[in-house]
This record gives C-alpha cells, structure tokens and sequence, in this order.
C-alpha cells in the first residue's frame, strides 16, 4: 500500500486548487449566506416548504415495503460478522431501494429527494451500515453526478444499472489527499490517439469500493497553462470494477459501521475511454463539491432518524427504571436529558426537512445551509447519542448480543454510539465545514474589500475596491444596526415563539457587525483566526437553527399540533445561552495562549508529560515522531 508521499502541495498551492474549484457566484438566494451579512430574510424560508400529499402517496408503497424488510433485518447480526448478506442485498435492489431517486424512464423509481431523505432517516434508525451501503451509492456515488452532470448517452448508458443495483462508489480521498486535494496524486494521462485515458494511483477509504461494479474516480489530468503558470486540473471519471487493472487492496474496517463496505482501490494503467469522463476535464473538484452540496442532506436526515429511536428508547426507560423510590426520568439530572433531546431532535428534523425542502424547489443556493444542516445535526446527534448512553447506564454501554443472552432487551445504545461517530467526519468534517462556512461567510466582504488591504493587489485593483466599499458600506452598515426585532408585537404570527425570532432577527445584525467588526480589527489577520471565524459560524448555525424550528413549529401548530412549538421554545431557549456565550467570547481571551502551547506540544517541549506509560506507537514510530518534530514544524502566523 502506498506511503505518505513526498513533496506535499504547498500552502499557497493547496489554496489556489481549493480556490480554483469554488462556485465563486450565487446560483440562487441562500437565507444563510444573508444571515452571516446580517440580513434575516425570513420570506426565504418561511412558510416551511409544505409537504406534497402526491408524493408522499407516490412513495408509500416503498416505504412500506422498506419498513417491513428492515425489521426483518438482524443487525446485531451484520454488526457482529461485519458482513451484510448478499439476499439482503438482493432484496434492497428488488424493491428498488437503489434506483430511489433515478428517473421511472431508467428504471428507477422516480422518488423525490425527500423521499430518499426519510427512506434514509428510516434505515439509519435500524442500522447504519445498511445507510451506508444505500446513501454512498445514491448521494455521492455515480446516481448523483450523472444526474447533475452527465451526458444523454452516459445516462442511457448507466442509469438502467444503477437503478437494478449496481452498487456505485466515489473515489477522491487519498493517503496524502482529504479535504486539501491539491495533494491528489492518482492521475490520468492521456493515450497517444487521445481516445483514452491511462489511470494510476491508489484511493483510500472508498465507501462501497470493495462490492462496487463502478467507480466515480477524481484524478489529476495534464495541467493547463493560465495567465502564464501552469494549474492542477482534477478530473471526475466513470470507472467500470471489471476493468483490467482495478484492485481491491484492502477493506478497512472501523470502530462502528462494522459492515461498511470500504476499502483502498488501486489503479494500474487502467483504460478510460473519453466519453467516460463526466462533464469535462479540469472539472472534476468542482463536480465533487457541487455534488456534496446536495450528498450531504442525507446526513442531516440520518442524523435526526437515528435521534428519534435514540429518544424513543430513553423516554421508555426513563419511565421504567425505579430508583430512589421513582422512575428515573422523576428525577430532574435525567429529566432534563430527555428534555434536550427531544428538543434538539425537534430542531434537527426542523433544520434538515427545510433545508431539503429548499434544494427541492430549484431555485435556492443550499451550499450554507447543506453545510450547517450536515455540521450541526451530526455534532448534536453525537449528544444525543451520549444522553442516551448514560440514561441506560450499564446496559448502554453493553452490548446487544450480551443483553439478549442473559435475557434483557438487546437494545443496541453502544452500537448506535459506534456507529454514529463518523458522521462527524464523513463528507467533510466538523472542523472542514466550519472552514468551508466560514469562506463563503465573508465572501461578500472579501469581495468588496479585501483588495484594499491586500499587500499584492494593484493600484488600479485598489481603486476598484474603494469604489465598491464606497457603494456598499454606507448603506448597509447603518441598517444592521435598526431593525423589525426590535418591535416588541413584530412576529406575532409566532404566538409563544415571537420573542424568539425577535432575538433571531436582532442577533442576525448583531452577527453581520460582528463579522465586519472583525474584518476591520484584523485585516488579512483574519483568515487565519480560525476560532473566531469558527465562533461566527456557530452563532450562524444557531440563529438557523432557531428560526428553522419555529418555522416548522408554526406550520405544524397550523395543522393542529400545538405540541411543537413547546419543543421549538425549549430549544431557543438553550440555544439563545449559546449565542450569548459565542458573542461574549468573540475574540477569544486566550486563544493566542492555547496555539502557543499546542506549537510547545508538537516540538516535544512538553514530552516530560508522556512518561509513565506504554506508547500506543510502535518504538520505530515513536523514534520516528521524536525525529521529524522539527522538521514539520512549519511556521503559520499564529493569533494574537
């Protein structure tokens, strides 16, 4: 298996790449991206996209069907062999559970986007290797790409396949290649009568890699020549399994998702033809990206599925188990557990049903709200996994096989909590989403502005800037600071939840300065005050959050279900203690402290700490660690 390679993309590179394959324009309107410029543009989302009574018919018998194999399904099973058998399989392609959103006239079933979400949602709450195998294959794998991007005969080609269960897979990360793919080292060299590429290298952690019958593959194609320096171009190609020189080299196996099918995939002069390449060459990371704007919503939806059992399970528990002469859930240390999943539940349904909604009308820019949608719902589905751990105690953190032996109901809490870990990894992690929002945060401003303090821009690129920050800020600024929330009847449509979007309407400006204030404070400094940008980030997230869950609240209240909104006002009310916390700590007090400690940590100067025990490297690893502290530690200008 392939080694770190050496000579890494550098900084500047690695930007140029990332920057190269941004949707730089707005396709659409986008209620977060206004958010973070201190504009709440309630009518963007409200009211809460209606559900459609054709399609849900339309879907029924699916569902149905889906429902009833998954309870069939013996997951302890699949956990425990970490192998989903081939007849359940089978019977997912029969019921054409992967073809759910490729059109009736290729054979699939022509479902929405919120129908595949819930069939997801669904699956996850039984078993999250089987949402595995089905999302990877249908939200990133080759059904979506080809969708969005592929020609009349590639569809032709594929999509029959596809929609009969050809199980699909995506293949961009690499050893040295995740979320910096300027590192990408698999490449594609065209043959000498052009007709086909030559493919080399070796992709890891290739969810359904090690079953798939094709392949999305990313790989660097020759470089273009562009105002005089040559660019990287990445290329996104169709790649049949059966074709000579595709090796499984290895299934990986995990901490949870025992049956993930996931692998390292070798290429070795492996022969593309030219029509498979999917919309065009050097635009493979843009293809990427676009396609996990929308691959991302099955998280959010799997997320909250999976909350909901979790929830259902507690709330049982917490009225069964005795202790201290009453149920546990009596008891306010457990009650208000209960209390916070349910309501975070709420808001994670609320954030991941709109934001589909959203995608599903056409005419919306969902990259901000994808990304929040996929970053808060697995960060707090990872709460609510832990809330439900600690609610069963002992038997949470047994195992289902072992509850079932000594007669107890194998209820998988520590499965669900192995398994629920990766989300905050998969299609980006946390941490890659907060960075990712934040760009597209302060695009506007670094659009308008940031030339004006650029050591490297022109004079006539200056002047351009001053020009726009001169039509831009004088209006805008002024208004951030006087708006509908401080109505004390405005939102009276909410009823109880009123003064809550006050507070979201007042705090959306309050952000927008924020974010302004902090551009003009720090200059170009602030690309790199990560924390801060991340505070910001998380102020969005929740200002989302909030005004997603009234939003729903509301239109549930006018269907009769009063219930909602008491959920929807317990979440605000925790989520406005967040706020204010992000806001009063916007600069961090000790942020500087903490990146100057973590340097000392990673040159060894705090080593002395580490004795008294067994490595968990290996001897020659440590040695190696010890040698190298120096010389990666390269210098980054750190906060202040």
């Amino acid at each position: 298996m392939a080694q770190h390679a050496a000579g890494l993309a550098s900084e500047k590179e690695a930007r140029d790449v990332a920057e190269a394959a941004r949707e730089s324009e707005w396709s659409g309107p986008s209620f977060v991206r206004e958010l973070f410029l201190g504009r709440f543009r309630l009518d963007l989302i409200h009211p809460h996209p209606a559900e459609d009574t054709a399609e849900t018919a339309r879907a029924k018998p699916f569902m149905d069907t889906l429902r009833h194999f998954l309870k069939r399904v013996d997951s302890d099973m699949i956990d425990r062999t970490g192998d989903i058998p081939e007849e359940y399989v089978q019977e997912l392609r029969d019921m054409g559970a992967f073809g759910i959103k490729i059109p009736t006239e290729y054979g699939g079933l022509g479902l929405s986007y919120t129908s595949y979400v819930k069939a997801m949602a669904m699956v996850t709450s039984k078993d999250g290797s089987l949402t595995a195998l089905l999302s990877a294959h249908q939200s990133i794998g080759l059904p979506q790409p080809l969708k969005l991007f592929g020609t009349d005969e590639q569809k032709q080609r594929f999509f029959p396949r596809l929609a009969k269960g050809a199980i699909s897979a995506f293949a961009l990360t690499e050893v040295d290649a995740g979320s910096d793919p300027a590192n990408m080292h698999a490449h594609a060299e065209p043959s000498a009568d052009g007709k086909e590429f030559i493919l080399n290298g070796e992709k890891l952690w290739c969810t359904n890699g090690t079953r798939a019958e094709l392949f999305v593959v990313m790989a660097r194609t020759p470089d273009v020549v562009v105002n005089g320096k040559a660019r990287k171009q990445i290329t996104a190609f169709i790649v049949e399994a059966s074709t000579p020189g595709v090796e499984v080299v290895h299934r990986c196996r995990f901490m949870g998702l025992k049956a993930i099918e996931n692998g390292v995939i070798r290429f070795t002069n492996v022969r593309i033809p030219r029509e498979n390449i999917l919309w065009g060459e050097g635009k493979g990371l843009k293809l990427a990206l676009i396609t996990l704007n929308t691959g991302r919503l099955t998280l959010p939806a799997s997320a909250a599925g999976g909350s909901k059992a979790l929830l259902q399970a507690s709330r049982t528990w917490a009225n069964e188990r005795v202790q201290w002469g009453a149920p546990i859930g009596k008891h306010e240390a457990v009650a208000q557990k209960v209390a916070m999943m349910a309501a975070n539940t709420f808001a994670m349904e609320s954030i991941a049903g709109l934001t589909v909604g959203l995608a599903e009308q056409g005419h919306y820019d969902i990259r901000l709200e994808a990304a929040i949608a996929k970053m808060y719902n697995t960060e707090h589905g990872w709460h609510i996994v832990d809330d439900a751990l600690q609610i069963r105690g002992g038997r949470g953190y047994e195992t289902a096989d072992s509850l079932r032996a000594r007669g107890e109901q194998p209820i998988p809490i520590e499965r669900a909590m192995r398994d629920s870990r990766i989300n905050l990894i998969f299609e980006g992690s946390s941490e890659i989403m907060r960075l990712f929002i934040a760009r597209e945060a302060v695009d506007h401003h670094f659009k308008t502005a940031f030339a004006l303090v650029d050591k490297d821009s022109s004079k006539s690129e200056k002047a351009a800037a001053f020009g726009r920050v001169m039509k831009f800020y004088p209006t805008w600024y002024p208004a951030r600071w006087i708006g509908k929330g401080q109505l004390p009847g405005s939102f009276g449509e909410f009823g109880k939840l009123a003064g809550h979007m006050r507070y979201a309407e007042r705090h959306a400006r309050k952000l927008g300065r924020a974010i302004f204030h902090a551009m003009v404070k720090l200059g170009p400094k602030l690309e790199r005050r990560q924390l801060v940008l991340f505070r910001a980030v998380d102020i969005g997230a929740e200002l989302f959050a909030m005004t997603a869950s009234c939003v729903k609240a509301r239109m549930l209240g006018e269907q009769g279900n009063k219930e909602a909104a008491t959920l929807a006002d317990l979440f605000c009310r925790a989520a406005k203690v967040r706020i204010d916390q992000l806001f009063a700590g916007f600069y961090g007090d000790f942020d500087g402290e903490m990146y100057r400690v973590a340097q000392q940590v990673m040159k060894g100067e705090h080593a002395w700490l580490e004795t008294g025990i067994i490595s968990l490297l290996d001897d020659e690893a440590s040695t190696t660690a010890s040698r190298t502290t120096a010389a990666r530690n390269v210098e980054v200008p750190q906060p202040v």
